[in-house]
């Protein structure tokens, strides 16, 4: 069907051949990091499963251009390999990654010899499949041969268990495959450096999602800074495709950086209001922000699950404050409340720490927080600090790390002032934020949604505007 796409779009949109221009898959990747960026000249690492032939890029950004060096092409690739054993473990491929991710410090990385097997990688990051033990090159709805499974002594389907079960062997399997990913990430990322002698690096594709070896490459690469998208992922690319077009291709001077994600649509108080009264939902309006967060922050103190809505919605796949659910770090039970009763999903899944960026490394391994901009956008785990571990349980994963997301006040200064106040009240001035939808649904938009949404779960708050 991709061989009529362009036939298929003169057609439906009524243009002619001359009106259409097609970016490359991985090319709209290394836009959308390098010209949203704060660089005027970075490395770019692009890696996903495949677009078109390519599966991932090294490159070179400088001022409104950018070369593509070396690219690796289908059927080899790091985030087609990460998706075979997302599926090996019961999860669906590109919606159950980020689920291998969160397992992965309940196990021990005990089959990363076994996984060296299947692959041969070499000294720039770049990697070779056996493709004997793989099936995405040639089927539709397989990923993986029976020689896969004969090697790791188990069929996939015996992954198709109870959610609130982690069993071992497929702990270990998560944790092995995660290891095997960051330590491919980090040679690809190295030898950027080396082939472009940039100290900076912007990273984009689905890959660039892995938190967990994102804080890997900042913490033990050769890179100063770096810098990703908030939505490095196909979504990021559409942006990618039209930053392509007119700073690289036009040679038009280059925009502001991308320093928040808080893009999408918002509603008015007038709008939120019309809607109660039509619908004759009892509410209470709190017209002063200032005694609004306080309300609100001694509803966390209490032991409230609030629904958080307020402000432009966020762009990419994290909720970062204007989509979310709160509750209080601090409380144990939190974490198996909010996975059981509000969100209803796997019992395993963590949740991510919001803090103020000025007071993020009393709490977390983040130093000069100001200078790491994907923090701001949910895409570094970090340790906790293990003196303030006992401060925080529910988001305080297996292994002591967090996902945390910095807050600075000028680009969304309400939940910011509201954690302030929260940590007036308590001394910690973290709180416990995810993205506010249910399990197998998309984040809220609209007011209608967020009330929908709230009325289906155990939250006990929903705080609009």
């Amino acid at each position: 069907d991709k061989l009529w796409i362009q036939s298929m779009m003169q057609k439906r949109l009524g243009i002619p051949a001359s009106k259409l221009l097609f970016a490359d898959h991985h090319m709209s990747h290394a836009a959308c990091s390098f010209f949203t960026s704060p660089f005027e000249e970075s490395a770019i690492l692009t890696v996903d499963g495949a677009g078109e032939w390519s599966t991932g890029t090294m490159g070179h950004g400088q001022g409104n251009q950018i070369t593509i060096h070396k690219e690796l092409r289908f059927p080899h690739s790091l985030g087609l390999l990460y998706s075979a054993f997302t599926a090996y473990c019961g999860f669906e491929i590109n919606e159950g990654e980020y689920k291998l991710m969160g397992m992965h410090p309940y196990g021990k990385p005990t089959m990363c010899d076994r996984i060296y097997e299947l692959i041969e990688v070499a000294a720039d990051g770049s990697l070779w499949h056996d493709m004997r033990y793989f099936a995405y090159h040639f089927s539709r709805n397989s990923t993986l041969t029976p020689a896969f499974e004969r090697h790791f002594g188990r069929p996939a389907r015996d992954a198709k268990k109870s959610d609130k079960s982690l069993d071992p062997f497929y702990c270990d399997v998560a944790a092995s495959i995660q290891k095997v990913t960051e330590e491919i990430v980090l040679k690809m990322a190295t030898h950027a450096h080396e082939l472009t002698g940039s100290k900076r690096l912007g990273m984009a594709g689905g890959v660039a999602l892995n938190s967990v070896a994102n804080y890997k490459i900042l913490r033990n690469g050769p890179f100063d800074d770096i810098y990703i998208h908030p939505a490095p992922g196909d979504d990021g690319g559409a942006v990618g495709a039209a930053y392509w077009a007119y700073n690289h291709l036009l040679k038009q001077p280059r925009g502001p950086a991308l320093e928040h994600a808080y893009l999408g649509s918002s509603y008015s108080d007038e709008e939120i209001a019309a809607f109660l009264r039509k619908h004759d939902i009892a509410h209470r309006h709190i017209a002063d922000d200032e005694e609004f967060f306080d309300f609100a922050a001694r509803a966390l103190v209490d032991g409230k699950v609030c629904g958080w809505y307020r402000g432009r919605f966020e762009w990419g796949p994290r909720a970062l404050g204007a989509r979310s659910i709160i509750a209080d770090p601090r409380k144990p039970e939190m974490k198996e409340k909010l996975n059981a009763t509000i969100k209803f999903r796997e019992a395993f899944r963590p949740f991510a720490p919001s803090v103020l960026e000025e007071r993020a490394d009393e709490f977390f391994d983040i130093p000069e927080a100001q200078r790491h901009w994907p923090a701001r956008f949910m895409l570094y785990v970090t340790p906790v600090r293990e003196e303030k571990r006992g401060d925080l349980p529910p988001i305080t994963h297996e292994d002591g790390s967090g996902r945390l997301q910095t807050l600075i006040r000028d680009t969304n200064p309400a939940y910011p002032r509201m954690i302030e106040r929260f940590g007036e009240l308590t001394g910690v001035p973290v709180i416990m934020n995810t993205s506010f939808n249910l399990k197998c649904e998309t984040i809220v938009e609209s007011p209608d949604h967020a009330f929908n949404t709230f009325s289906l779960s155990g939250m006990d708050y929903l705080f609009l505007n």
